[in-house]
């Protein structure tokens, strides 16, 4: 998780470049309309928001996002955007120390994340996501597919069954790090403990997943 910190602050500045890509531009636009209904007049706890592109789309809508990313780099990224009517507050916190962010929320939104985290940490990171909000909030999953030809290609996979990718930056450095490409059915299996109802949709590039927690 360290080099996966570590990767995307030094990849800040060219963070956004991967919404560019052609193919994947109706999928956006999708996702672009569907998430403002399911925040609409929520106390969002976004985690993992990088630059705050999806906090642009949750802020038309929601009442209160607090936007959180382990990099501050990132979220200087975010502070220079525009936001919808929202409240909006960026604040640096780890993923797994939620109980370390203050204010009261309703739902939480994971954009690009779940990917991210390894099969052996998912039942921490849950835990502390349930211990955080409680029974009753929403939960709402945004994450790739894996799409031959448009995402990264598979590097190797992990003793645990993690896949891992290798990216390079702009400048040449190049990192490791963890990206799963879950089925609906293993999602529902993941999450299964703490949450319930899950609904997903499944997008050529992208997948939607709800749910409500125990």
């Amino acid at each position: 998780m360290t080099q996966l910190a570590d990767y995307y602050r030094d990849r800040s500045a060219e963070y956004d470049a991967i919404y560019a890509k052609p193919e994947r531009q109706d999928d956006l636009a999708t996702l672009h309309a569907m998430l403002p209904p399911l925040v609409a007049d929520r106390r969002v706890l976004e985690i993992a928001a990088g630059t705050g592109y999806w906090t642009r789309t949750l802020s038309r809508s929601a009442s209160v996002i607090t936007a959180t990313d382990i990099n501050a780099e990132t979220l200087d990224v975010a502070r220079e955007r525009e936001f919808g009517p929202a409240q909006v507050a960026l604040q640096v916190a780890d993923a797994y120390a939620l109980d370390e962010v203050p204010g009261q929320f309703d739902t939480a939104f994971i954009g690009f994340f779940w990917s991210h985290v390894p099969r052996a940490g998912l039942p921490r990171f849950l835990t502390g996501l349930h211990a955080r909000l409680g029974p009753g909030a929403r939960v709402i999953v945004l994450d790739n597919r894996y799409v031959p030809g448009s995402s990264t290609p598979i590097s190797r996979t992990g003793p645990d069954g993690d896949t891992l990718q290798l990216r390079t930056l702009n400048d040449g450095r190049g990192y490791e790090i963890v990206k799963n490409f879950p089925a609906r059915g293993q999602f529902t299996a993941g999450i299964a403990a703490v949450a319930r109802d899950v609904e997903w949709t499944q997008l050529p590039y992208f997948w939607l997943a709800t749910c409500t927690l125990r």
